[in-house]
């Protein structure tokens, strides 16, 4: 059976006419869509910035340049900095927060890591996560994530020989310890 030139013509007009219509709508759907989840983000970031301080009545400037030296911390075990903040009570300096992404099991893993100026961390908190619900997901629990509140930052944490991964979820918990891991690092490229 011999196909006609005409008739492969048709097909590929009709699939490239399928193509530009389900292009414009999605090009559609992210400009209307685009504001409401930067601001979901904004408030998320917000809220987990709160959550990684020790001090109330805090301010969070953000650090309008980061350095590459930096940058480079963050991805020395897998993290990608994507924003830093300074945290400032009463006018005083008295530590950093590190947005960061990690590659968990199932996607990524954004969080805030926060570590006052004697290098310790004052907590950690989840942005944002794609991890399997029930399981790598249970590495972005309060309860989980308590367990780094205090913890010194002058040296590398190893998972399960300093503190515990969450049992089933090695991957997540291993993108987690790296990334506290990279901001730690990060504050260090501060000094």
């Amino acid at each position: 059976m011999k196909i006609e030139g005409k008739f492969i013509f048709k097909v590929a007009g009709t699939l490239t006419a399928i193509s530009l219509v389900v292009a414009l709508l999605l090009g559609l759907t992210n400009m209307l869509t685009a504001d409401k989840i930067a601001a979901i983000n904004k408030q998320k970031t917000e809220e987990a910035l709160a959550k990684v301080v020790s001090a109330a009545d805090c301010e969070f400037p953000p650090m309008e340049e980061i350095p590459q030296a930096m940058i480079d911390a963050a991805n020395d075990q897998g993290g990608k900095l994507s924003e830093v903040y300074e945290v400032q009570s009463g006018g005083d300096t008295i530590g950093y927060a590190f947005k960061v992404t990690a590659s968990g099991s199932q996607g990524n893993i954004v969080m805030i890591v926060g570590v006052d100026t004697d290098l310790t961390v004052t907590g950690v908190s989840i942005v944002n996560n794609s991890e399997t619900k029930g399981i790598g997901s249970n590495v972005a629990t309060d309860t989980f994530l308590a367990q780094f509140n205090g913890m010194d930052g002058t040296q590398n944490i190893v998972m399960n020989q300093d503190y515990d991964a969450y049992s089933g979820a090695t991957i997540s918990s291993t993108a987690l310890f790296a990334a506290i891991n990279d901001c730690v690092n990060c504050y260090n490229e501060l000094a």
